[in-house]
């Protein structure tokens, strides 16, 4: 009885509070992926907001291209890091974890002077609200108050039925 308890518990708390962050995932270079000569990683980069939680996805051939993520003086300098830095899969994933400033170049011969390089700054991750707001700002059954009455309904229906 008390898992079945538990389990009903955590339904309502996920039906009633959810929220979840709204991470994206951006294909670095678009269509045309993470190559040299061909797409403005800047440009690129500038057209999109970036948040905690977002994914980068480098796709490439292997052996062509590397991903390095840098500081901002090996950005400027085309500094390749260690290859124990470097990612060189090919579909290489980059889950930005922290805010601020952060640099990516490709550590292959003259890729980077030659463009094949970008720096983003990552913004604090963003919140879904529960479901979209109401209508005129007026508070209604999706309303955080409202949430906090459900919860305490739940708690006190549970020291109910135990």
């Amino acid at each position: 009885m008390a898992s079945r308890q538990m389990y009903l518990i955590v339904a309502i708390i996920v039906a009633v509070l959810p929220a979840v962050t709204l991470a994206k995932e951006f294909i670095v270079g678009g269509d045309k992926g993470w190559t040299v000569g061909v797409v403005d990683y800047q440009a690129w980069a500038n057209a999109s907001e970036f948040h905690v939680g977002d994914k980068l996805v480098f796709n490439y051939p292997p052996g062509k291209h590397t991903v390095c993520k840098v500081d901002g003086a090996a950005f400027k300098s085309c500094t390749v890091p260690p290859p124990n830095m470097t990612l060189t899969t090919g579909n290489d994933t980059v889950t930005l974890a922290t805010t601020g400033k952060k640099w990516y170049i490709c550590g292959v011969g003259q890729h980077c002077a030659k463009g094949q390089k970008f720096s983003i700054t990552v913004q604090p991750a963003v919140i879904a609200p529960a479901s979209p707001p109401m209508g005129g700002g007026a508070e209604g059954p999706n309303s955080s108050g409202f949430q906090v009455l459900m919860v305490a309904i739940v708690a006190t229906a549970m020291m109910v039925w135990a």
